[in-house]
Parts: structure tokens; sequence; C-alpha cells
């Protein structure tokens, strides 16, 4: 597809886009990708559930784009990034982010613990089994 663009959902319930994202797969929608994590600001949004599961199993090509928003300063996309996409990594490629998720766990930020990034780092942690 030459404008790959054109299948970015329109809105948070715009299955069908989410869909057709899917459809046509990776690395096809390589050059939309960090257009693609934005959709996971909010997990109650009906186009994460469709983007996320796809995202994750992409694997270290969604580097770039998780520490994008792992720097950015809204905390609930970081939740969600957290949750939904870092677990899915293989553990070599998610060993990147260990010593954020670490900072996280550890020496938190008071807005970044009442987004619950703390909890959601030691689970992500624990679950590589590096906790």
């Amino acid at each position: 597809m030459d404008d790959i663009f054109h299948l970015l959902p329109r809105s948070k319930n715009d299955i069908d886009g989410a869909r057709a994202v899917v459809q046509a797969g990776y690395p096809a929608v390589a050059p939309i990708l960090g257009e693609l994590t934005v959709w996971l600001k909010d997990y109650n949004w009906p186009v994460a559930h469709i983007i996320a599961p796809f995202l994750s199993s992409i694997g270290t090509a969604m580097v770039p784009h998780i520490w994008h928003v792992l720097k950015s300063d809204d905390h609930v996309w970081k939740y969600w990034i957290i949750e939904l996409l870092i677990p899915g990594l293989p553990q070599d490629t998610a060993l990147e982010f260990r010593p954020e998720l670490e900072r996280l766990c550890y020496s938190s930020s008071n807005a970044e613990r009442r987004e619950e990034l703390d909890q959601q780092a030691s689970q992500v942690l624990a679950g590589f089994g590096w906790a």
C-alpha cells in the first residue's frame, strides 16, 4: 500500500480501521507505528483492544515508540504501554526497559505513583523474573 496512513483509525470507535491495520500487518504498517501507539492512551477505547495485541506482537520494532511514550509526561499512556506492550516483548528486547521499570518501581515521582506506574512496573519486572 502506497499510503498506509489512510488505515489509521479515525476515532476511538473505528473498529474497522483498527482491523484494517491488523490485516495489513507488519512490516506494511511500520511507517505508522508511532501513530498507532496513540490509540493506547486509553484502554477503554474499543480500538485499543484490537491494536494493543497486534503492536505487542511486533517486538523489537516497537522499542523506539515505547521509549517515546516512556519519556513523555502522559502517565496514563505510560501505564497502558507498560501493561499492554512491554510484557509481550521478547525478554531480550524488554531488557532495554528494565532500568526505567526499576526506576518507576523504586524511585517514581508522586505523579507516577498516583497513576500506579510503580505497581505496574513491579508486575512487569516480576513477570520477567527480574524482581
